[in-house]
């Protein structure tokens, strides 16, 4: 049976805590959502959240909340997800495209100034969305002197950080977390959309009570909560493979990406995901992985970049990522004989 790159990690509890919510007949928003915001302000110390369907819906909502106007523009990584040019079409906002940090997959000081240098003259840039690509968390503290509202996405980066008690410092304006299939936390679809000061957090609480349309479902929310309860155990499984993988990686002449340091502090990396930058022949590796049943995918294939919506001239660092880098099956629920196996694939790859 083939090995694949992404596999949610939906256990035995995560199924009873859906199978409950459906038996009482809660499935739409409802305590379990409220919970779920509970529990998910017991570990990341929020002010205020509010629990949507989807993120595209959280991201819209916390453009709206800024209060930016058709015409504006929003810096976003050429790395970022597709529906993020969605929603800023549907506003009318503007997207100005960042490059990313070499050997990195995060836009930064350097990436941001060169957005603003080139963008069109005249454009009002009213907003920073910081994707943490592949789980790497952008230097946010170095971005505050531009005086431009962030978002930071968390989407993939749940568990990377600093310190608690720097964690705060160093979060956006509003923070995204995605709770969808291939997100650090799963809940089947959704995501949450807080503010850790009390100051933007009086911001949400003023958008007032949303259509329940808008909101998470409890049997989605449910199944989230098992997912925050057990994260500690899954990053600690997800290092362990990672440590596998990386004494193979680094018997081969292909490179691994960095966690950028916020200033003094040092952040630790979740293992989102297992990212390689092949010196040539991805479609080799693919081959190749292929005829061992793994397989292997371009890590930024369907990211704005990959898909074709950002110049490659305009953010060259990241088009260079886009051809070059791969992903390697790492999750949890793995066993320890398939990543025995990749690993012994990743040290004789070609």
């Amino acid at each position: 049976m083939k090995i694949e790159v992404y596999s949610p990690t939906i256990r035995r509890k995560e199924m009873d805590a859906v199978l409950t919510a459906m038996v009482d007949d809660k499935l739409g928003p409802g305590g379990e959502s409220k919970s779920l915001i509970q529990t998910a302000k017991e570990r990341i110390k929020f002010d205020y959240c509010i629990a949507f369907r989807s993120p595209a819906f959280a991201l819209s909502l916390a453009l709206k909340s800024l209060n930016l106007n058709p015409g504006q523009g929003v810096i976003i990584s050429a790395l970022s997800p597709p529906y993020y040019a969605k929603v800023l079409l549907d506003l009318g906002l503007e997207a100005v495209y960042s490059d990313i940090l070499p050997s990195t997959c995060c836009i930064g000081l350097q990436t941001i100034e060169k957005a603003l240098s080139e963008k069109n003259a005249g454009l009002d840039v009213r907003c920073i969305i910081a994707h943490n690509t592949m789980g790497y968390v952008s230097d946010l503290s170095s971005l505050v002197d531009f005086g431009i509202p962030i978002i930071d996405d968390s989407s993939q980066s749940y568990g990377t950080g600093p310190a608690e008690e720097e964690e705060n410092a160093l979060n956006g304006v509003f923070t995204i977390l995605g709770l969808e299939e291939k997100d650090m936390l799963t809940s089947g679809g959704g995501a949450l959309l807080y503010a850790m000061q009390r100051r933007d957090g009086a911001v949400l609480r003023g958008i007032g009570e949303l259509p329940p349309e808008y909101g998470l479902p409890d049997m989605n929310a449910a199944m989230a909560v098992v997912q925050f309860r057990e994260s500690a155990k899954n990053i600690s499984r997800r290092g362990e493979i990672a440590n596998l993988y990386t004494q193979s990686a680094l018997r081969t002449s292909h490179k691994r990406l960095v966690q950028p340091n916020s200033g003094s502090t040092s952040m630790e990396y979740n293992n989102y995901a297992f990212p390689l930058i092949l010196e040539k022949g991805v479609k080799d590796v693919k081959a190749y992985a292929r005829r061992k049943e793994i397989i292997v995918e371009n890590a930024f294939e369907n990211s704005l970049i990959g898909i074709g919506l950002v110049p490659p001239e305009q953010c060259p660092n990241a088009y260079s990522l886009s051809l070059r880098t791969v992903l390697f099956p790492l999750y949890p629920r793995l066993s320890s004989r398939d990543a025995d196996k990749i690993a012994k694939l990743i040290q004789t790859l070609p």
